[in-house]
């Protein structure tokens, strides 16, 4: 199984495999070299982006996540509104403190190569890291995989799931093993993750990171609705979270409600946090930064239109999307450069799907039921953003992610819980189709909207 700590990370945006995991890359080689005690030997950092972060690492901010890490900085503790004063200040000065140490000269316009040519073995978000002393000779060298929401792992190392290895009362591989313990212990699927979770980690502790992963949450939604202006980038994107909550509250006020206002709704506070995730700011990999708004916009919905939603149920959501997100984590993947956006929004539309069916009551056979659906229907996706930035199409497909994963949570419980295609079987599905995907559709910016944008 994958924790809750491991799947629902706090970080800033736009990338969590772009951003917050070379960052976190960054700061694991930076810390290193500090503990090793070969930081005060280093006069040069060399940093080579390869595969999908050479071709929209710059959209993404993958040069100002690996100076940040470098420099000291972790994804869930950086402060989003000192990040670029940061990499601005080592851009104008050509210098920054190793590890928030050893004061190293860097130029980021030479010492991060963004290599486009060159084959990545293992996963197409890789990068290394190599330090050099005053003679030029290598001290250190590092090659890192960003395997996706902001998972991290030595290119050679054994394994790259992130997957827990202690002894838990309840271990579950698939979907099946997760309905046969429901079955024989009579335990909902937020009780077996729980109760695994409560093994490994205090209970306190591991309640106040499900809370704290809420209030992020609402917390985004609430900023995105606040904020407006122009996004980050080039493409000149508005903003469009704040107007639309306006025409909201107006219809409201005036009585004035459409039958699908609350879909509207639902799609205000996707957009809300991605729009933050795209200008940097501060938001929960839920499972990754290119989805981050479709769990919080059906938490919030679970939160604002269900008149039996209690905090205890919103904890049941995150557990039990905890289980779900870990089933394709371990069998397939939730990276767009790997399988393409049907990994971000897809899952995350399953997960949402499958959280909120628990907190409304549903059944663990409803559940299940409910990430299936949600994923069946976005099997295929590509992973396409135009300039590579996680604007377009990015922020509209979060909201139609968190509808759709209403819209199955919905058909789920007026079931019992039987149907035709599993939930294993389709994320097998989602994992073959990610293989057969075509590189150009998977995060590089080379086809779909990505190629066909200009000429709109």
């Amino acid at each position: 199984m994958i924790s809750i700590f491991d799947l629902f990370k706090i970080g800033i945006g736009p990338s969590s495999s772009h951003t917050i995991g070379p960052m976190r890359a960054a700061w694991l080689f930076a810390a290193r070299l500090t503990k090793d005690g070969s930081a005060d030997r280093v006069t040069q950092i060399r940093v080579d982006l390869f595969g999908s972060l050479a071709w929209t690492g710059k959209g993404h901010g993958t040069d100002k996540a690996v100076i940040l890490g470098l420099a000291g900085e972790a994804p869930e503790t950086v402060d989003p509104d000192q990040a670029d004063r940061i990499v601005a200040e080592v851009a104008t000065q050509g210098r920054f403190a190793l590890a928030g140490r050893h004061d190293l000269a860097f130029a980021p316009a030479s010492d991060i190569v963004f290599d486009r040519e060159s084959p990545t073995p293992r996963h197409p978000n890789t990068l290394a890291f190599t330090a050099f002393d005053a003679a030029g000779a290598v001290l250190a060298a590092e090659r890192w995989c960003s395997v996706g929401g902001g998972f991290v792992v030595r290119e050679d190392a054994p394994a790259d799931l992130g997957a827990i290895t202690d002894p838990v009362p309840y271990p579950f591989a698939n979907a099946v093993d997760l309905l046969r313990l429901g079955g024989d212990t009579g335990l909902s699927i937020a009780a077996i993750v729980r109760a695994n979770e409560f093994s490994l980690r205090p209970e306190a502790e591991v309640l106040a990171h499900v809370d704290r992963v809420i209030e992020t949450m609402m917390a985004g939604i609430d900023r995105g609705m606040r904020n407006d202006g122009e996004l980050p980038g080039g493409l000149k994107v508005k903003r469009r979270a704040k107007a639309l909550r306006v025409q909201l509250d107006s219809d409201t006020s005036r009585n004035d409600l459409a039958p699908h206002e609350k879909m509207d709704w639902v799609s205000l506070f996707a957009m809300a946090v991605n729009e933050e995730n795209a200008a940097g700011g501060r938001v929960v990999t839920a499972p990754t930064n290119g989805a981050a708004g479709v769990i919080p916009a059906v938490l919030r919905y679970y939160r604002d239109f269900c008149p039996d939603a209690t905090h205890d149920g919103m904890r049941t959501f995150l557990l039990t999307a905890t289980a779900i997100g870990g089933l394709f984590k371990t069998n397939a993947s939730i990276s767009g450069a790997e399988v393409g956006c049907q990994g971000e929004v897809g899952v995350a539309a399953s997960m949402a799907a499958a959280g909120l069916a628990a907190a409304r009551g549903a059944s663990n056979a409803q559940v299940e039921n409910a990430a299936e659906i949600a994923m069946e229907h976005h099997l295929g996706m590509t992973c396409d953003p135009v300039a590579g930035l996680v604007q377009i199409p990015c922020i509209e497909r979060n909201a139609f992610g968190a509808i759709k994963a209403i819209s199955a949570a919905s058909l789920a419980a007026r079931g019992d819980g039987s149907h035709r295609v599993s939930l294993d079987q389709v994320i097998a599905t989602m994992r073959q189709t990610g293989a057969d995907m075509n590189t150009k559709y998977k995060e590089t910016s080379q086809g779909g909207l990505a190629a066909n944008f200009i000429e709109c």
